[in-house]
């Protein structure tokens, strides 16, 4: 059965720049799926390629081999099901909230055909999705009147406005305070429960990937691929107190160590009642190679201690 998302064998290689003569290769025997409904999670060290996996899965992009199909159909070109909010929520100063809001309608068919016979009804919806991320009297404000996290609601009621079957989220979150942040994990956690369409992530907060998505997807360094997927085993609906959870602490550690496997840092060791050695049973250890010295990380509690290389 042919999953909503599925990206298979894919590896893109972007174009040369100056007098190189070979580009960088991004993504290489990339594969994944994604079900309907599904809310994943993508993490993974800086320049892997998540963001050209987002763009992979929205048609800005296509792979140089591999396929890549949405809803049953091969990406040949931009993905209308699907709505898209960035890091920066890039709002047109001189429109109003609510007309940044509806800009998609003007762009995206078949609603660009019937906007101007329906655009009541398309205001409505629009104050409806402000009001849902608590942005209520606020359509009329213009963007340099709102609060960065403000502008992100606004930003996420954009990118539904047309009601899409997928949302992309490329680290809508990553500019703003950690209370913010907290409040926006809400929202969307909120509004997919609500509306149930498919998600996507890109995140560098394990937290926040942990808190929000079903499963999460680890890539490695570039060129990128799937290094290791986590099932989230946190039952919904999730509270911000779970982020205080062993549970949800052991997943997030988890998840560090494979980002750091990724990066070539570490070299993980299970550490055995001997000698001076700490006992934790099957505790997993993440130790840091500096030189010929080792760093060893104990999970729960976190114990440093030192030991030459050679010892080990």
């Amino acid at each position: 059965m042919t999953a909503y998302i599925e990206i298979k064998d894919v590896a893109l290689r972007y174009a040369p720049q100056g007098k190189s003569g070979v580009g960088t290769l991004a993504v290489e025997k990339l594969s994944l799926r994604v079900e309907k409904g599904e809310f994943v999670a993508v993490v993974g060290p800086s320049g892997c390629g998540k963001s050209t996996l987002m763009k992979l899965a929205t048609g800005l992009n296509f792979p140089t081999e591999g396929v890549v199909s949405v809803a049953g159909e091969i990406v040949n070109g931009p993905v209308s099901i699907a709505g898209m909010a960035f890091q920066n929520p890039v709002m047109l100063p001189w429109r109003r909230t609510i007309d940044n809001v509806l800009l998609p309608l003007e762009i995206v068919q078949p609603h660009r055909k019937y906007m101007r016979r329906n655009k009541a009804r398309y205001r409505e919806r629009a104050e409806a999705l402000l009001e849902s991320v608590g942005l209520a009297g606020f359509g009329q404000d213009y963007p340099w009147q709102l609060s960065g996290g403000m502008q992100q609601r606004a930003s996420l009621c954009r990118a539904l406005i047309h009601e899409p079957e997928l949302l992309m989220l490329d680290e809508p979150f990553a500019a703003l305070d950690a209370f913010t942040r907290e409040d926006l994990w809400c929202v969307i956690r909120d509004l997919h429960a609500e509306k149930g369409f498919t998600t996507v992530l890109v995140t560098h907060d394990l937290r926040e990937a942990v808190f929000l998505a079903d499963r999460i997807l680890v890539m490695s360094a570039r060129p990128g691929y799937i290094l290791a997927t986590r099932e989230s085993s946190i039952p919904r609906p999730r509270e911000l107190e779970v982020t205080y959870d062993l549970e949800f602490g052991t997943i997030v550690q988890e998840l560090r160590g494979y980002i750091a496997q990724a990066r070539g840092w570490i070299l993980a060791l299970p550490f055995e009642s001997t000698g001076s050695q700490p006992h934790r049973g099957s505790a997993f250890s993440v130790c840091f190679l500096s030189g010929s010295w080792v760093v060893a990380c104990l999970m729960f509690p976190i114990t440093f201690y030192r030991h030459h290389f050679a010892s080990l």
